[in-house]
């Protein structure tokens, strides 16, 4: 019998909280929009993101759940599963909002993007980098390249929307 912690649930929502928050903030950068409209659609992707992280990690649940009471039968599947689908998507959601705030705290403290673009990406780096160290709790793998290879993707990330938004801005402007 595994009794589950949610540790998984917690690391997996934050990795993806802090990445796609950079990320949109990085395209409306990179598109050259203001201040307001950085914070505006930051914490609109915020929520929105957490939420749909949230409910499909919740119907993910449920599935396995129902899967598993189909094939081992309900009374086997209530032994070998000890993962509430409401707690996993709640523990998923806190975790994406709180990690994903990361990258947006920096622009609410000045109104100049360029001088606070340095603060966000070493923030959102820093946060990137232990939450994927802190994966290695879940996945035994190495701290440190466990750190480095989400660093890089979220970097990746930051990276191809920064560029598409300045692409697709300078295609509408």
């Amino acid at each position: 019998m595994v009794k589950k912690f949610y540790l998984g649930d917690a690391i997996y929502g934050a990795n993806d909280g802090i990445i796609t928050t950079f990320a949109v903030a990085a395209g409306v950068i990179g598109a050259d929009l203001s201040l307001g409209i950085v914070l505006i659609i930051g914490f609109a992707s915020l929520v929105a993101d957490g939420f749909s992280m949230a409910t499909s990690n919740y119907l993910a649940q449920k599935s396995e759940r129902a899967v598993i009471e189909k094939i081992e039968g309900i009374r086997q599947a209530r032994r070998e599963i000890h993962t509430n689908p409401y707690t996993s998507a709640l523990v998923t959601f806190v975790a994406f909002i709180f990690a994903g705030l990361i990258p947006l705290a920096p622009f609410l403290f000045t109104a100049d993007i360029g001088a606070v673009l340095p603060y966000a990406i070493f923030t959102t780096g820093f946060a990137l980098f232990s939450i994927g160290a802190a994966r290695t709790l879940v996945t035994g793998r190495h701290w440190f390249m466990s750190g480095l290879e989400m660093a890089l993707i979220g970097g990746a990330a930051a990276s191809l929307a920064y560029f598409i938004g300045e692409f697709i801005s300078g295609i509408v402007s």
